[in-house]
């Protein structure tokens, strides 16, 4: 097994325990972490009805607890990267998922909906410790055809967090209560903590650097063309599928469709297409260019959208699909690919790569909604693609 070191001088820490089994133990420990902080992430989305009638919010209010989240990744997640190159990945990651639990707990104690937001603003802050980091940390361990798997792997855990939020927290909310929801996650959260404290060496291959240093290291990635045409790459991506999701309802409850609000969230599960894509996609990199594999990607992403238009459920269905396929066959490759191009200063430039994600997610939850008050799906479905394309455009001239 090939382990990345930035010092020569440093023995591999893999190789010195008891072969493969301790490397498996990192990439589950990682997996269920991502696969916590995730569902935290989208906890609010399915019962943002309930939310609305427990406040007296309006839908667009309620909203807000997944907006907030993600702007705060978006703003924060930078931080966390030179933060783990100066301490390390692990006690940063350890102790960033150790403090997600306790505002988690607290969302589900809220007595007034502006508590609610100020906790979930608190979770995003502390999310990145986790999501920004652990791409970084699999960089340090393993290279070239071993990375992409890995990373692969990871991506399809935090589909199947997302997935669990969505689905998990509406079920809960049904049977119990709508606070319920919190208190799971809350203590699988606490559990993904205490599994990475035991399950990731204590030993950090990458050599700590000084906060100057840092910060140079993780600003310097801007003169990197290959490294911004990905960041680009990432915002755009994520500016499509955040804003195809998040204005779905609005297009499948009107004319034609009029499908109830419990049967548009059960499309949620088209997700699943990512799990599996993340999968393959991570195998397929091996004998593949990154910027190929994304450039692919974000065409699939575009034709799915595309086939949205067509007003009969099975198209919009099928373009879901194909969405997240594209979608996921970026995501699966776009991080390793700047963990393989940053020259250094590694945990700065994953998590500058996932501030620009989250910022396009920022921008995807708000642009496609106006787009629709004046032209309707077509205007999503058109602002979409449009971002689509410059990421296309991003690959084909900044990562080449």
């Amino acid at each position: 097994m090939h382990v990345l070191s930035d010092r020569e001088d440093q023995a591999p820490v893999l190789s010195q325990q008891t072969g493969e089994e301790p490397a498996r133990r990192i990439v589950l420990a990682l997996n269920f972490a991502a696969i916590a902080v995730f569902a935290d992430l989208y906890t609010t989305q399915p019962i943002l009805p309930i939310l609305s009638q427990r406040f007296g919010v309006a839908a667009g209010t309620a909203g807000l607890t997944i907006s907030v989240v993600v702007l705060m990744i978006a703003f924060i997640s930078a931080a966390y990267g030179f933060l783990s190159d100066i301490l390390g990945r692990k006690p940063v990651m350890v102790a960033a998922c150790a403090l997600l639990a306790v505002p988690t707990f607290l969302c589900a104690a809220a007595p007034t909906f502006k508590a609610l937001l100020v906790f979930r603003a608190l979770q995003g802050l502390l999310m990145p410790g986790v999501t920004a980091v652990a791409v970084a940390y699999l960089g340090d361990y393993y290279a070239g055809a071993e990375l992409g798997p890995k990373v692969g792997g990871w991506i399809a855990a935090s589909v199947a967090g997302g997935l669990t939020g969505r689905v998990g927290s509406g079920l809960i909310a049904s049977w119990i209560h709508w606070r319920a929801p919190f208190v799971f996650f809350g203590a699988w959260t606490l559990v993904a903590a205490v599994a990475m404290a035991k399950s990731l060496p204590r030993q950090q291959v990458v050599q700590r650097v000084q906060l100057r240093l840092a910060y140079q290291g993780m600003f310097s990635h801007f003169r990197n063309r290959r490294l911004v045409g990905s960041f680009i790459i990432g915002a755009c991506v994520f500016f499509a599928t955040i804003g195809v999701f998040t204005y779905l309802p609005y297009y499948l409850t009107a004319p034609p469709f009029q499908l109830s609000t419990a049967v548009v969230s059960s499309i949620y599960f088209v997700y699943f297409a990512g799990v599996a894509t993340s999968l393959i996609t991570g195998r397929l990199a091996r004998n593949a260019s990154g910027r190929m594999v994304m450039g692919v990607g974000l065409s699939i992403a575009a034709l799915g959208v595309l086939v949205t238009e067509v007003r009969l459920l099975p198209f919009v269905l099928l373009g879901l699909v194909v969405l997240c396929i594209g979608m996921f066959t970026v995501q699966s490759t776009a991080p390793a690919f700047v963990n393989s191009n940053a020259r250094g200063a590694k945990g700065g430039a994953g998590s500058l790569y996932t501030s620009f994600y989250y910022f396009g997610a920022s921008l995807g939850s708000a642009l496609p909604g106006y787009a629709l008050q004046s032209w309707g799906w077509t205007g999503v479905a058109g602002t979409c693609i449009a971002a689509l394309s410059l990421g296309l455009l991003a690959g084909l001239t900044l990562c080449r």
